[in-house]
């Protein structure tokens, strides 16, 4: 398994080049602010005591407070966490919000665990970071395998320990507590906005074009629902037990019914079940990963048949696959601005916190829609002149102005 935290590395230093950054200024962006470590313990339903290693990685605050979500997965290590932190600053610097990285994740399987169990593992956490984080400081959000009510809990630890209510430490909470409309959609309805103004650039037809989505949690399920309501084929799907494909297209919500009553997108009846691997080397025009990282590899970039990728999971493409893509112009849109959307949501609902005045939903997409836009305008310009691929257009707007930012502060 291709480590990602030397992915990170070798995506920074080739941008480097590109900006012909000084070595001062390189292992200044490739060192996190900090990285925190600690074992938790927690008291299962049966009495005893177990314990879980922790990690909170903050990569950089030069434009802002620290960023970034908090994963549950047996597959969390401390350089994964790195690696995320150091993306999710470029994620924020590309699309312009005043933020920068951070990551956060506990290596357990949450499914293994009972509700109660995972409460007490999210308390423990939370009191482990709270000296640490703050709406000013670092901002932690939900990812793979936590959601509002994780953010809940956190959010009342944090509370608790500092004596003040700060609803702007988390996003991605309940709208009871100061979520923000539309937050539940964002990435995936970032990611179709980036698809609608890429079709347009390439002169594709809705109708037309073809698309796989691996991996149908929330963000896969948003971006496939907003696709196909927009006349787009959606032909394949998966999950984590596999995948179904079907020439004629499915409909996304009856895909997830059979998926909520048998288990999985394979049991589709309208469908012929896939692998993973086999959804990946379709003949479509759009690729969709949209799990977890490392699912391109360089040999999978070698056979692939799709024309565009759209990374809606984080780092699906590693950086050998990303030269092989680019060599036989597959475009790949890059994890840092198509699934960008989640974050800038997520800075909405900060700010909607810190001002106590809350949009509604629409005016929360038309906000998202026109942020996206300007970015993809950006990196689209970059790509197009300076003749790189699209991942290296998106580092280097966004590298551009971390570095500008640090300069500025005088830490390089």
């Amino acid at each position: 398994m291709s480590n990602p935290w030397k992915n990170a590395h070798a995506q920074l230093d080739s941008v480097a080049k590109l900006l012909k950054l000084d070595d001062k200024t390189i292992t200044a962006l490739k060192t996190p602010k900090k990285v925190h470590e600690s074992t938790l313990k927690v008291k299962m339903d049966n009495g005893k005591t177990k314990s879980f290693s922790a990690f909170r990685s903050q990569h950089n605050d030069a434009v802002g407070p620290h960023k970034g979500g908090i994963r549950y997965h047996p597959g969390v290590t401390e350089d994964e966490v790195k690696a995320l932190s150091m993306w999710m600053t470029w994620k924020c610097s590309v699309v312009g919000i005043p933020y920068g990285g951070a990551k956060g994740g506990i290596i357990v399987d949450p499914k293994q665990l009972s509700n109660g169990e995972l409460e007490r593992l999210t308390r423990a956490y939370a009191k482990f970071i709270t000296p640490f984080i703050g709406s000013r400081i670092d901002v932690p959000a939900p990812d793979v395998n936590t959601d509002g009510q994780t953010m809940t809990w956190i959010l009342d630890v944090y509370e608790k320990i500092t004596g003040r209510q700060e609803p702007g430490v988390i996003t991605g909470k309940p709208i009871a507590l100061g979520g923000s409309q539309g937050r539940t959609e964002a990435t995936g309805l970032g990611g179709f906005y980036i698809l609608e103004h890429l079709i347009k650039k390439l002169g594709l037809k809705r109708d037309k074009t073809t698309i796989a989505v691996q991996g149908v949690g929330n963000v896969g399920y948003w971006f496939s629902k907003f696709a196909c309501e927009a006349g787009y084929k959606l032909i394949a799907i998966s999950d984590s037990k596999g995948g179904a494909v079907r020439k004629s297209g499915f409909i996304i919500d009856e895909a997830i019914e059979a998926k909520e009553k048998e288990g999985s997108v394979n049991c589709l009846t309208n469908g012929m079940k896939i692998s993973h691997e086999e959804l990946i080397n379709l003949d479509v025009d759009i690729l969709v990963p949209a799990a977890l990282e490392n699912v391109i590899t360089a040999d999978v970039a070698k056979k692939m048949k799709a024309k565009i990728i759209l990374e809606m999971a984080n780092g699906p493409v590693t950086p050998e696959a990303d030269h092989i893509l680019h060599k036989r112009g597959i475009i790949s849109i890059p994890d840092v601005l198509a699934n960008a959307g989640g974050v800038t949501v997520s800075y909405f609902e900060w700010v909607q916190n810190n001002m106590g005045y809350y949009w509604e939903k629409e005016e929360v997409f038309a906000k998202l829609q026109k942020i996206m836009y300007q970015a993809f305008e950006l990196v689209w310009s970059v790509y197009q002149n300076k003749k790189v691929n699209p991942r290296m257009a998106a580092y280097m707007v966004a590298v551009e102005r971390v570095v500008t930012a640090m300069k500025l502060r005088g830490q390089i």
